[in-house]
């Protein structure tokens, strides 16, 4: 490949990783002398209202790239922390075991993602939230779990709660 060529592909790599900002970004902490961070998100949850989740994660920086030579991906390692941040208003939300993605992120060209899931568990009434890499080829043990119990909450349901499988149907005679 001639200099230009090269210069041409190391130009777009750097025009394309500049434009992967995040506007929920609430912070950034730089880790050494190369430019290499660990960036902070907030993360709402789409359809809970009052619950706000925090994800950390790291982003390579163009000189770490350069001397990686892995231009287009980013490491998988995440942390996750959630709260409720006032009342908690749940939507329709999954209730099925394997729950329902709230947030994806590139961290590769093609291939990889981190990603926030939500899982209702409800014999303990409370949502879970996995932060955890999904990838192609192959799968990741990298995650991070967080917890916001409800109960004690001001919480409404606007489709109403789920019945537990042990709750009978009552019905008011009057």
């Amino acid at each position: 490949m001639n200099v230009f060529a090269r210069l041409g592909v190391v130009a777009l790599a750097a025009v394309s990783l500049a434009a992967c900002g995040n506007r929920d970004e609430v912070g950034s902490v730089g880790v050494d002398w190369t430019g290499n961070d660990i960036s902070i998100e907030a993360v709402a949850d789409p359809d809970v209202e009052g619950v706000v989740c925090h994800l950390a994660f790291f982003n390579r920086s163009f000189i770490d790239r350069v001397s990686q030579g892995n231009w287009f991906e980013d490491p998988s390692y995440s942390a996750l922390d959630c709260s409720a941040v006032g009342p908690v208003t749940v939507g329709d939300i999954s209730t099925r075991p394997g729950g329902e993605e709230i947030f994806k992120q590139a961290r590769s060209l093609i291939w990889k993602s981190l990603r926030v899931t939500r899982i209702y568990d409800q014999a303990n009434n409370a949502l879970i939230y996995l932060a955890h890499a999904r990838e192609v080829q192959q799968g990741s043990g990298k995650m991070s779990l967080s917890v916001v119990p409800l109960n004690g909450l001001n919480v409404h349901w606007t489709n109403g709660a789920p019945r537990t499988s042990g709750e009978s149907q009552s019905v008011m005679v009057q």
